[in-house]
């Protein structure tokens, strides 16, 4: 199987070079991109990118502009790369169609932690068998089991529970959940989440606690 490629845009050489650098140990190839304008010829020569990983905060176009551009054209997964710790900011992303935003300084092995969960969730990597507090989730068979006992799940409610294990630690918004599970395309209500995380929780048991409730946000799987 061809390498996944992702195109790294960022204005400085030197992060540039450190994420390349541990994409590729994951066997990931990398094209880098200097500024916005260079991002987008690339991204137009390249139909095969898996995922876009893209500096807010960069000469020419910045990362706003090119993220829009190529939403005109594209669904490929992007994360999105700031100094800026402003939630503005963090927002408009995730309105633009931003898979995962992360802000400088990052440690590194989280953000490809963080890319190889999205190609997982994008299907352009194979599936594997998630294993967690007692949790075991078989993505290729669609199959979860608690204590090595399967539970039965419906689609949504698997696809649910694979998102939240893969985003662990990390807060969900309502909206972000129902980008991520549901698809840009879905305009139903966000409480639908809530009616889901319910039905889940009771399926999963003593399980269920790890699914906690962020009050006005959405919810955060931890162990």
């Amino acid at each position: 199987m061809d390498k996944l490629k992702i195109l790294v845009v960022d204005d400085e050489s030197r992060m540039r070079k450190l994420v390349k650098d541990f994409l590729v140990k994951s066997n990931l190839d990398v094209i880098e991109a200097g500024d916005g304008e260079q991002a987008l010829d690339i991204f137009y020569e390249n139909k095969d990118i898996a995922l876009v990983i893209l500096d807010v905060m960069m000469p020419k176009r910045d990362g706003w502009e090119v993220c829009r551009e190529i939403r005109r054209y594209s669904q490929v997964p992007m994360i999105m790369l700031t100094a800026r710790g402003d939630e503005k900011d963090e927002l408009l992303g995730f309105e633009l169609g931003v898979d995962e935003y992360i802000s400088k300084p990052f440690s590194p092995k989280i953000l490809v932690a963080r890319v190889e969960a999205i190609l997982r969730r994008t299907n352009s990597i194979e599936d594997g068998e998630l294993e967690i507090g007692g949790l075991s989730i078989n993505q290729s068979a669609h199959e979860v089991k608690i204590d090595g006992k399967i539970i039965e799940l419906s689609f949504k409610e698997f696809e649910l529970l694979t998102y939240f294990v893969t985003n662990q630690g990390v807060a969900l918004s309502r909206e972000r959940i129902l980008n991520n599970v549901w698809n840009y395309d879905y305009f139903g209500d966000a409480r639908t989440i809530d009616t889901h995380v319910k039905k889940l929780r009771n399926k999963l048991g003593d399980k269920g606690a790890y699914i906690k409730t962020i009050w006005g946000m959405g919810y955060k799987f931890e162990v």
